[in-house]
């Protein structure tokens, strides 16, 4: 591991680099665009979409929250065990943020399995075509986060702080885009 003096109160270097941030405020504005149009669309027929979204099971939403922000927590520790220089507990630490994320995965895919089998398909409807795009690009963001955690368990010890920062920075994200799906298709409809 490299030794680099790194200024982290530089607004040009906030943790993991300018990029992530970049990338991550993208994917917030698209992830928030598609809320906003789904609010507006459930304004056009509030009952087909109440309707709707009481066929969901907000406890296993609420479930995948816990999950995720928990997996979050543990990413957190990651981050600080590695930067101490303690890389056999950040890597258990990471372990217990993939399995987070992949207890996610496996309810969310159980929740589909469920929707598939009732026939709530992406042309079912108008909020399912929302359910559908926005669970599944999220799911396609954690699958990917899952896959840069696995490449950092493999090469924990030569990793550079910023390369960790940033995986941990998307992971985050993952956790933050969950935190605004779960309200607004689970709750609020």
């Amino acid at each position: 591991m490299k030794t680099e003096i790194i200024d982290h109160k530089n607004f040009y270097y906030p943790p993991g680099g300018i990029l992530i941030w970049i990338l991550i405020s993208v994917e917030l504005l698209t992830f928030g665009m598609a809320l906003i149009a789904l609010v507006f669309m459930s304004k056009e027929d509030p009952e087909l979409f109440h309707q709707s979204r009481l066929l969901l099971n907000a406890s296993f939403g609420a479930t995948n929250t816990i999950f995720l922000l928990t997996s979050g927590f543990f990413m957190a520790t990651t981050v600080h065990l590695f930067k101490k220089g303690n890389f056999d507990k950040a890597s258990v630490y990471l372990n217990l943020t993939m399995l987070g994320g992949v207890l996610f995965l496996i309810l969310k895919s159980f929740e589909y399995y469920h929707k598939i089998e009732n026939g709530y398909l992406i042309d079912h409807n108008t909020f399912f075509t929302f359910y559908w795009l926005l669970t599944g690009f999220h799911v396609i963001h954690v699958l990917v986060g899952l896959v840069i955690l696995i490449i950092f368990k493999f090469t924990l010890k030569k990793l550079e702080t910023e390369d960790l920062e940033a995986g941990a920075a998307f992971w985050h994200m993952c956790d933050l885009i969950w935190l605004l799906l779960f309200p607004v298709i689970y709750l609020i409809l």
